[in-house]
């Protein structure tokens, strides 16, 4: 017999995630509500949460007046290959983890969860003294070595969970029809665990997408600097620029959103896979 709620239990879990909504969207609509005003309308009071006019000002203005689409540029290049090259050797570390015992193995695997409790700053002296002496300060290859060696702990770990769920059998098969390990890996594990490897690129892209800490202390020109450090750069000592920020902040979120929109399913199926046993 099917057990259902009473009407009035369901009402108000309705009522809670609507209110939970609410919560959520209205920064994201209250952000783009600003990008569209005008600035005389911006810090108008009372206030209005429909714009008596709309305007692409601010838009125009990240444009004409900075060097946004750059900013825009360096940020797709910086994390699409700190992404892709953080988890194709994440991918190379986690099968060893999963599929090897060697001596060690546990203290790799502290080593690894321990380097995501400890603060970038830290180590931020050392790690800066060294990219002087080998001269990638303000460099974007510098930083995207930085943001693989960022993201490859993590990966590692995530992706290990992957490599469990599969069976040993399946190589094992392609091994005794005549691939090395390496073909097995490649022709047989890898197909197999597509959802998991776009689940982990897409978390380690929108990482890379979105620090901002290690890039403004690398990064010092203007054309190498990457999205989070033009959107520090509105704000001063005097003075917000609440358009020109509101819309590349716009402008910041729409390709993550992209990203998450069409890979939705495969993240879903690779964080099922993942999260269970087989």
């Amino acid at each position: 017999m099917i057990n259902r709620d009473p009407k009035w239990l369901t009402g108000l879990r309705i009522l809670g995630l609507g209110v939970w909504m609410i919560i959520t969207l209205f920064p994201l609509y209250w952000i783009l509500l600003t990008s569209l005003k005008p600035a005389n309308q911006i810090a108008e009071y009372p206030v209005r949460y429909w714009p008596r006019e709309f305007s692409l000002e601010n838009y125009a203005s990240l444009f004409n007046k900075s060097q946004f689409g750059s900013y825009l540029l360096n940020s797709i290049v910086v994390s699409a290959a700190a992404g892709v090259v953080g988890t194709a050797i994440a991918l190379l570390s986690a099968y060893v983890l999963s599929r090897f015992t060697f001596r060690g193995k546990g203290a790799v695997m502290l080593a690894f969860l321990v380097t995501q409790m400890i603060p970038a700053f830290i180590a931020l002296g050392p790690l800066y003294q060294m990219f002087t002496n080998l001269g990638l300060v303000d460099s974007r290859f510098g930083l995207v070595l930085i943001y693989i060696a960022m993201t490859i702990p993590f990966s590692s770990i995530m992706l290990r969970g992957f490599f469990d769920n599969v069976p040993d059998s399946l190589e094992e098969a392609a091994m005794v029809d005549g691939c090395s390990r390496f073909g097995a890996l490649w022709r047989v594990i890898v197909p197999v665990m597509t959802p998991g490897i776009i689940a982990t690129f897409i978390f380690n892209f929108v990482n890379c997408w979105n620090e901002l800490f290690l890039a403004v202390t690398l990064i010092n020109t203007d054309s190498h600097k990457t999205i989070p450090t033009a959107l520090n750069g509105f704000i001063s000592s005097f003075n917000i620029e609440w358009g020109p920020m509101s819309a590349a902040a716009v402008l910041t979120i729409l390709p993550t959103m992209v990203l998450f929109a069409f890979a939705s399913r495969w993240i879903v199926a690779g964080l099922t896979q993942g999260a269970t046993k087989g």
